[in-house]
């Protein structure tokens, strides 16, 4: 994120209440930043930290290209201190040497800035320590701790911290978005469906293995509409051997989802909300198949099928029935 207007589309609410701590020099000692992981926390941290300590900002908006922008992107900043769990949690002793060098004057600037990435997994001993160094804040000393999981972080500490909730990314923004970052279109669109995450969207179409489940999902329908009879052998032969584990099947079964959900849209003249969208003629021929009654009774079958892997039911047994299902 380059500017505050980009990062206020992302997060209005949280976007605005920073870019109001700048414009009314009411920069709070600690935030608390809670939301899902891939709503921006990182993201947004990093572009306050920015606006911190550039020199040459243009109103609130850090330049990006100066001496101070460009070490606050590659970690190396010396007055911006990054704490991330090490190992499976945060210790007392990580806090312990963040306040010894917070004893210590800054390199540059008479600011001091922290980031805690995963507060929540503070151990209670560092949570306590933490408790204490923001209890007697400095004015030139700006926290930011990172969560998912904010009920999480002791209401001590919460009490002391300003909360900026991040909500989740619509479908809309998200779809921009992953454009913006060089995904197509069409792509865009099914990842935006499947997730409110950007950095698992992102994630999944650099995945290899994600990028065949599209094809083979509509390489099902096919052989449903023109080979029936093949129906079971294509299950067997293409379907199980790429979606081998529980939660990959899961991810083919919400694709499959999609797909009757858009066939559903056709009917309804809801062409907005096609996810399928290079899949068009395909699935006007599928319209000719599945009648908009029967396409819902396929999204029933379908989610049924889903409760049965988390139920345990032998995969192969699941898709087979569900194959004779939607055949029918």
């Amino acid at each position: 994120m380059q500017t505050w207007e980009e990062m206020k589309e992302l997060q209005p609410l949280a976007g605005q209440m920073l870019v109001n701590s700048f414009t009314k020099d009411r920069i709070s000692h600690a935030y608390l930043f809670h939301g899902n992981r891939g709503t921006g926390k990182r993201e947004m941290s990093l572009l306050f930290a920015k606006s911190i300590f550039c020199k040459f900002r243009d109103g609130v908006d850090p330049c990006q290209k100066c001496r101070d922008c460009i070490r606050v992107d590659s970690g190396n900043h010396p007055d911006l201190h990054w704490i991330e769990p090490d190992g499976q949690s945060i210790k007392k002793e990580q806090i312990l040497h963040l306040q010894k060098e917070f004893t210590y004057t800054g390199m540059e600037s008479n600011r001091k800035v922290y980031i805690i990435v995963d507060a929540d997994r503070m151990t209670v001993n560092a949570s306590n320590r933490l408790l204490k160094f923001l209890e007697e804040p400095s004015k030139q000393t700006t926290a930011m701790l990172l969560t998912e999981s904010g009920q999480t972080i002791l209401n001590t500490i919460r009490s002391r911290c300003q909360l900026l909730s991040f909500q989740p990314l619509s479908a809309k923004r998200l779809e921009n978005k992953l454009v913006e970052e060089g995904v197509s279109q069409s792509n865009a669109r099914l990842l935006s469906a499947l997730t409110n995450n950007l950095q698992e969207a992102l994630d999944m179409n650099q995945d290899e293995w994600f990028a065949n489940v599209r094809k083979i999902v509509i390489q099902l329908i096919e052989v449903l509409q023109n080979k029936p009879n093949e129906g079971l052998l294509f299950i067997n032969h293409q379907w199980m051997p790429h979606f081998k584990e529980r939660k990959q099947l899961q991810r083919g079964l919400d694709v499959l989802v999609l797909w009757f959900q858009d066939v559903i849209n056709k009917f309804l003249d809801r062409e907005d909300s096609i996810v399928f969208i290079t899949e068009r003629e395909k699935l006007e021929r599928a319209t000719m198949k599945w009648s908009r009654q029967s396409a819902a009774q396929c999204l029933s079958r379908i989610l049924e099928a889903k409760r049965k892997i988390n139920q345990n039911v032998h995969p192969n047994l699941v898709m087979e029935q569900l194959t004779l299902q939607l055949q029918r």
